[in-house]
């Protein structure tokens, strides 16, 4: 069995060196540590965690709050390439990823005394209630924690810039000629907040008038909610000649009862979708949409926590907003 100390008298370093560099501490310089970790694959070496663990007194694993009301799971392409992004960073930096939830067979936890029983060293949370006590509870905790999407003024916080792509979409949407602009948004959560005042105050800019009917609620990444707010928008007598969806699966159901009305997009409506999911680039026509750089938020996140938790003395909460960009496609007629 390969020993740290044959890679340390291959190479000529010290033992230290080589814990260090296979353990990614930054006191070694990257040529270093490159070479140490060639040879160390060469020789076949196998790192024991049990060890390294008793040394560091650190599991090396980080939990994964995801809470889907969707029941969609895994399945969802926005949530499933940001988990697999937090994961592909994790990896590469010596982390393993373990999903936190608040039944573990048929034993009720909380979500802190989940990860506790788990001993992961800090939590990343994806997607849940920012305002269940057992997520407040985390929050308050000693726990290392990463948001995403919500701003704790206790954590830090990686966040798509929402303000900003709203804007965008109603600002190009206004220049394609459209006046009678309507929003379905999602549920109410800070997401759906600093995107319905985007409209609002974009429109406002715009002088666009925005009646109370062209505003509907419905729920994210679930179809049927949002084809019957567009059942009601075209119902109205003066109807919206664009409707903005709150995200491209959303966008399926809106989809459908336009299609139901005998109505064709753009000709009859136009449409706009959010997110920028591999669907949106499939339909034809092709959706107009907000792509959210959903691998630099999940990347983004594991740094984070990897930061809190390596380096706690200099940690600072901070909300980092990672940028998005407008894709035009087909979906959004030229009226003048």
């Amino acid at each position: 069995m390969v020993k740290l100390k044959d890679i340390a008298e291959v190479i000529g370093v010290s033992v230290a060196t080589v814990s260090k560099a296979l353990n990614n501490s930054h006191e070694i310089s990257k040529e270093t540590t490159d070479l140490i970790v060639k040879t160390a694959k060469e020789m076949g070496y196998i790192a024991n965690s049990s060890a390294r663990n008793l040394k560091t007194n650190r599991s090396y694993n980080i939990g994964v709050v995801y809470e889907d009301k969707t029941n969609v799971g895994l399945k969802h392409e926005y949530f499933s390439t940001v988990l697999a992004s937090i994961q592909e960073t994790l990896r590469t930096h010596g982390y393993d990823l373990t999903f936190i939830s608040k039944i573990v067979g048929k034993t009720k936890h909380t979500i802190l005394s989940h990860a506790r029983y788990r001993r992961v060293d800090g939590i990343i949370i994806v997607t849940a209630d920012f305002f269940d006590e057992e997520i407040l509870e985390l929050i308050n905790s000693s726990m290392p924690v990463v948001t995403i999407d919500h701003v704790y003024p206790n954590r830090t916080a990686i966040v798509s810039d929402n303000s900003a792509g709203l804007g965008k979409i109603v600002e190009y949407i206004y220049s394609q000629g459209h006046r009678k602009i309507a929003f379905i948004h999602g549920e109410m959560t800070s997401v759906t907040r600093d995107r319905l005042k985007s409209f609002y105050d974009t429109c406002e800019k715009l002088n666009i008038f925005v009646p109370n009917d062209y505003v509907k609620t419905a729920q994210y990444h679930i179809p049927k909610f949002s084809g019957l707010a567009t059942r009601e928008l075209l119902a109205l007598d003066e109807r919206p000649t664009c409707i903005i969806y709150p995200d491209d699966y959303s966008f399926m159901g809106g989809m459908t009862e336009i299609e139901k009305h005998g109505l064709k997009i753009p000709e009859d409506i136009s449409v706009v979708g959010y997110d920028g999911i591999y669907l949106s680039k499939i339909l034809r026509p092709i959706l107009t949409t907000y792509i959210q750089d959903s691998d630099e938020i999940g990347n983004k996140a594991a740094l984070k926590i990897i930061e809190q938790i390596e380096n706690p003395k200099d940690f600072l909460p901070e909300s980092i907003v990672i940028k998005g960009k407008l894709a035009v496609g087909e979906t959004v007629k030229k009226i003048y």
